[in-house]
């Protein structure tokens, strides 16, 4: 549809055959109002589709033909060619309609570091994004899927828990997907990537999805595509969204601002249960669920329990509608598993009925903002031509010990301000 045939439809007709028309040739610049001009009113305001509204232009027999074209990615990217934009149609038409193949060629495209997939990764970003939006306002505005983080020491039974999990899940109706994240060899940058081949029933099942995905090299173990490839799972049409993280540590606190509930799951028996894991991270946990309460081990179970049950109570309350349990699974025989699903979907009402949940997504969005930019500023500095050769020279004399590691840090930024 060209463009004035759109203009000679309604409003509604008008907004839905500007999404379908191809980013890259037209872009519609109309100021965030909920009206048109002269009575035209708007379904929502422009933002909210994802483009970059700044002007619109009125004439005494409607709204001016010749509009100004641009979309908030122009800014960012180059003319796509013909070729790299039926590529990036092609991953966005198979990830909605469910294609799992899609959803994975998609994923891999984020995670590339190289340049210009990093653009293309971006454009298919945007227009999942302008789904999402348009799939949540039909929902009432709920979010289309609950995001679980989780985590626990090696040994914790994570992927035993989430193969047993999951295939309840599944036979409920419901689509999930397991995000795991591997951690990289700090000497050769690969990773096992082992968690499928643990999960061999629940990879089997076509209502899941697990993706392994490297840290490479990333602080805390959380990939720094992870909300992307959760968005982008959203887009696919998966309700829940599992992301499994490594071991117990920094990788808490950044999927902490990645999900809406976040478990911990423990094993009996480890020994100084209460001085092992860091207070912050029970102070993160929404659930604490004991695993492996079978057998011998129910009763170190039912201690640690207790002991756990007493602990949350002198943490500092961090929900005015909720207060973190601890429960007993047993991903063995199965027991607890349902009523640990049931205390999660009591979580997620409560959260969402008192508007808590709408709340921490959004804080959410805007630490994901500066993650991006603490890691563009990050790469602009290590890439800039200056510093790129003064990087080797600093290098040695901090291991020669001619200079601190302080003093070079300082020398380098200082070199990095005068020259950028």
């Amino acid at each position: 549809m060209n463009i004035p045939m759109l203009l000679q439809h309604s409003h509604q007709s008008f907004l839905k055959g500007l999404l379908r028309t191809p980013f890259r040739r037209y872009c519609f610049i109309f100021q965030s109002s909920t009206h048109l001009g002269s009575g035209i009113p708007c379904a929502r305001p422009f933002n909210s589709l994802g483009l970059h509204c700044t002007k619109w232009m009125l004439l005494s027999n409607g709204l001016k033909r010749k509009l100004c074209v641009q979309t908030t990615l122009k800014e960012h990217t180059e003319e796509l060619s013909d070729k790299e934009q039926r590529f990036v149609d092609k991953l966005y038409t198979g990830l909605i309609q469910g294609h799992r193949a899609c959803l994975a060629e998609a994923i891999t495209l984020i995670e590339s570091t190289h340049k210009r997939k990093k653009e293309l990764a971006q454009v298919l970003l945007q227009k999942v994004l302008v789904y999402h939006r348009e799939q949540e306002q039909i929902n009432k505005g709920k979010p289309l899927a609950f995001r679980v983080g989780l985590s626990g020491p090696p040994g914790a039974g994570k992927s035993t828990f989430i193969e047993y999990f999951g295939k309840m899940l599944t036979e409920r109706g419901h689509k999930l997907s397991v995000l795991a994240v591997d951690p990289s060899s700090c000497t050769s940058g690969g990773s096992l990537l082992g968690d499928k081949t643990r999960m061999t029933e629940l990879s089997r099942d076509m209502n899941a999805y697990i993706r392994p995905s490297p840290t490479s090299g990333t602080l805390g173990g959380v990939t720094r595509t992870t909300n992307e490839a959760i968005l982008l799972c959203e887009g696919g049409g998966y309700d829940i969204i599992l992301i499994e993280t490594v071991g117990v540590g920094q990788s808490e606190f950044a999927v902490a601002d990645m999900v809406d509930m976040f478990v911990l799951l423990l094993p009996p028996a480890g020994g100084d249960e209460l001085q092992g894991i860091k207070r912050g991270i029970i102070e993160m946990a929404d659930l604490v669920a004991i695993t492996k309460s079978d057998g011998d081990l129910i009763v170190p179970a039912r201690r640690i329990q207790a002991e756990y049950v007493s602990a949350l109570k002198l943490l500092r309350k961090r929900s005015e509608v909720w207060r973190p349990k601890v429960i007993r699974i047993s991903a063995r025989s199965g027991e607890g598993i349902s009523e640990m699903w049931d205390k999660m979907r009591e979580f997620q009402d409560l959260m969402l009925a008192s508007g808590e949940l709408t709340a921490k997504r959004q804080r959410q969005q805007k630490v994901w903002m500066w993650n991006l930019i603490q890691e563009s500023v990050l790469e602009h500095f290590r890439t800039h031509p200056t510093i790129r050769e003064q990087i080797p020279i600093m290098e040695k004399k901090v291991l020669s010990g001619a200079m601190s590691p302080g003093l070079a840090a300082d020398v380098l930024l200082k070199t990095f301000k005068s020259r950028d």
